[in-house]
């Protein structure tokens, strides 16, 4: 019996990337992903580094951890996002330190939360400065709304791990750089 429904063969299927096509760029997606964090990571880190005082004061405002363990996180803090940083520059490690800066948002955003929910004005300290401030100046939703893109780029990296010009790549006895 002939076929009811005849296949037009001159249209063009509706176009989707194809998997080879995909196995092409998201290494290089990934490479842009990775040192876009290792920038973040080095824009927050900077600041902090450079007035170690007004980065306890910032951890010091959330009024969340013991007293003796303000100072150790806000002197500790913008030294270990650079040690991140550094990792995801070089690509040594980047799923697991996908999985820290998943972490370190996580942290971040119950920090964040925390403050929001117990009523303080606060500036997050994120990038610097921080503390306490004007209630007109606090953003909390944009603040949140910030770590959500990190939590994605951060998802990315963990899904799709594996870059070109990493470590990573070497320390596997892989090409460095992918030829296709």
């Amino acid at each position: 019996m002939p076929n009811a429904h005849p296949v037009d063969t001159d249209t063009p299927a509706e176009e989707s990337p194809s998997p080879s096509r995909w196995r092409a760029v998201q290494p290089w997606i990934t490479l842009l992903v990775r040192l876009s964090m290792a920038g973040i990571l080095i824009a927050a880190a900077i600041p902090k580094a450079l007035d170690l005082d007004q980065s306890v004061y910032a951890v010091r405002a959330y009024r969340l951890l013991p007293d003796a363990l303000e100072p150790i996180v806000g002197v500790g803090l913008p030294f270990f996002e650079l040690a991140l940083a550094a990792l995801l520059i070089f690509g040594a490690f980047t799923r697991a330190s996908s999985i820290v800066w998943l972490v370190m948002m996580a942290g971040f955003t119950f920090g964040i939360l925390w403050a929001w929910g117990k009523g303080y004005n606060i500036d997050c300290g994120c990038f610097g400065g921080g503390g306490d401030i004007d209630e007109d100046l606090v953003n909390y939703p944009a603040h949140l709304l910030e770590r959500a893109g990190f939590v994605v780029l951060g998802a990315f990296l963990l899904a799709f791990p594996r870059t070109p010009l990493s470590l990573d790549a070497w320390m596997r006895g892989e090409p460095v750089r992918p030829v296709h």
